[in-house]
């Protein structure tokens, strides 16, 4: 089949490959422009533009989707399919219906629920147990399209957004793999969304998400650190300085000091007051330094009961 690919991240990698594995003929990837990242700001490929090019694939990235000679080039090329994978742009309607079996989305959750940017994180944050890929044929909404296959994945108890980022990511590869051997033998049933999301819009994460609100309970906190693990990170301060928080365990007994208090330190690590329950703090990475045992952090830097976190 002919296929255009449409992708930035790494999330988007493996849906790439797998397609190629299977055959298929991908004609064009489209990928994000590249941008300035790192200390030194210095452009950098999307991981899908990396992958890519190491296929021998040829690359293209437009700065809009939407402009008309994006469309011109697509319909040059009369493909069979096109693949969207975390592509990062809504597309246009001329391009959803070009070609002969539309526009297919690769999307990390059982659909309806959390419709938007990063439903993968969201999923770890809000302490889900189930999550999932999605198979859908896109229409003009944001992830409305009707479903035409799903895989249900089991969250770990330590699940981060790291770990199920990887295996939905692999999970969708396979699944689109499936999906599209079928669709040209007729036989994949298209089963419509409700108009409404059973779960509220997974928007984008930022920096200020990673905040620690210590009048949180202690078990919405041990999720949000594990779901922004490894971006953008959970923090608190101590002492006036920044300090990432990277894994962390529930007690439910509560102890009589305020929300964001050192109730007690030592080999298990930093333990704190929540509004409701303590959070035992085991994996820090202090400001300027590595991530590290809180255990290891304590024995040179004392922390004293009573301390406000925040």
């Amino acid at each position: 089949m002919k296929i255009i690919y449409m992708g930035t991240p790494d999330f988007a990698v493996a849906p790439l490959r797998a397609l190629l594995r299977a055959g298929h003929e991908i004609q064009t990837v489209i990928s994000q422009p590249d941008r300035p990242a790192g200390r030194k700001m210095e452009l950098r490929p999307t991981a899908v533009k990396a992958a890519a090019l190491e296929a021998g694939l040829p690359v293209w990235q437009p700065e809009k989707i939407r402009d008309p000679a994006c469309m011109e080039k697509l319909r040059s090329l009369s493909p069979d399919l096109i693949v969207v994978t975390a592509y990062g742009q809504l597309l246009p309607a001329d391009i959803l219906w070009l070609p002969r079996y539309g526009c297919l989305n690769v999307h990390a959750s059982l659909l309806p629920a959390y419709r938007g940017a990063a439903p993968i994180q969201w999923a770890v944050i809000n302490g889900d147990r189930v999550s999932g890929v999605s198979i859908m044929q896109m229409d003009e909404g944001l992830d409305t399209g009707a479903i035409l296959a799903r895989q249900e994945v089991v969250l770990a108890e330590d699940e981060t957004g790291g770990s199920l980022f990887d295996r939905l990511s692999a999970a969708g590869a396979a699944l689109l793999a499936e999906t599209v051997e079928k669709l040209p033998g007729g036989t994949l049933q298209a089963v419509p969304q409700p108009a409404e999301s059973t779960t509220a819009y997974a928007r984008m994460l930022t920096k200020a998400d990673g905040e620690l609100d210590w009048t949180g309970e202690a078990a919405q906190l041990e999720c949000r650190i594990r779901g922004l693990d490894p971006w953008p990170a959970a923090y608190t301060a101590l002492g006036g300085r920044k300090m990432k928080v990277w894994k962390a365990s529930v007690k439910t007994e509560d102890s009589a000091m305020p929300p964001g208090c050192v109730t007690e330190t030592g080999e298990n690590g930093i333990l704190v007051q929540t509004g409701r329950g303590q959070l035992l703090l085991t994996e820090i990475q202090p400001e300027g330094k590595k991530r590290m045992r809180a255990a290891d952090y304590l024995r040179g830097n004392p922390v004293a009961a009573g301390t406000k976190l925040g």
